[in-house]
């Protein structure tokens, strides 16, 4: 990559990364069943399903449309859907942010800007990003796509630099950006949430760097991740 504006951006995820959206999902699965009930949670869940293969990301807002229409007949559990989108909306996502997460991004800062690069809809992403404290953390250097590993011309372009790090859970994210940028980009793993467990997957896209967790970054020395000029 040649040289540009910055030595080194630091791109991190949000979900499972700087953020336990396993729990989140855990603490939704939990609401609905007890609103609800067992059945019609079941069916939420189906339509969240089929929306994220139609869209490819989660819209938890958007599967909630769609299930209004399978319970707004039901009476009692149609009045309590109106009090769904504001447990999805005033969660409190700073509760579930990692340890450490604000220390390792501040770690990060110190060498180069930090910028958050998700996936996600318009509306729940960026609301979740805000209100965990991550957007005010990264000063509002925030990126949100539908497919972001397809979206890297236009990261390098908004945020240009000589090397850049990703810090990801997914394996998969992390195998695409290592194919397009090869020796300019370092992957970082944080074994966190349920794509760590996936042996294979993480088996198949190895990682430049694994951590066991999000707040170990907090004391790493990060020089060894940025090759000197004479290397890029």
């Amino acid at each position: 990559m040649a040289d540009s504006s910055h030595d080194v951006v630091f791109l991190v995820d949000v979900d499972n990364t700087l953020l336990d959206n396993d729990r989140v999902i855990a603490d939704l699965r939990e609401h609905l069943a007890h609103a609800f009930g067992a059945e019609c949670a079941a069916l939420y869940w189906t339509r969240f399903e089929q929306l994220r293969a139609q869209l490819g990301y989660a819209d938890y807002l958007g599967a909630l449309q769609l299930y209004r229409q399978d319970v707004e007949h039901r009476g009692p559990a149609a009045h309590a859907l109106l009090e769904m989108s504001g447990f999805l909306v005033d969660y409190p996502f700073r509760e579930r942010v990692f340890p450490g997460a604000f220390e390792a991004l501040a770690n990060l800062a110190r060498r180069g800007p930090t910028v958050i690069l998700s996936d996600g809809d318009v509306v729940f992403q960026p609301r979740k990003i805000r209100r965990s404290g991550l957007w005010d953390a990264v000063e509002g250097r925030v990126l949100i796509y539908v497919h972001k590993e397809a979206m890297l011309d236009e990261v390098r372009r908004l945020f240009p630099a000589r090397h850049y790090a990703i810090v990801d859970d997914k394996p998969r994210i992390l195998g695409a950006l290592k194919a397009a940028w090869g020796a300019g980009v370092t992957t970082v793993f944080p074994r966190q949430g349920h794509y760590a467990l996936d042996a294979a997957e993480v088996a198949k896209y190895p990682p430049d760097v694994a951590v066991d967790r999000i707040g170990e970054l907090a004391r790493t020395n990060l020089a060894a991740w940025i090759p000197s000029r004479s290397e890029s």
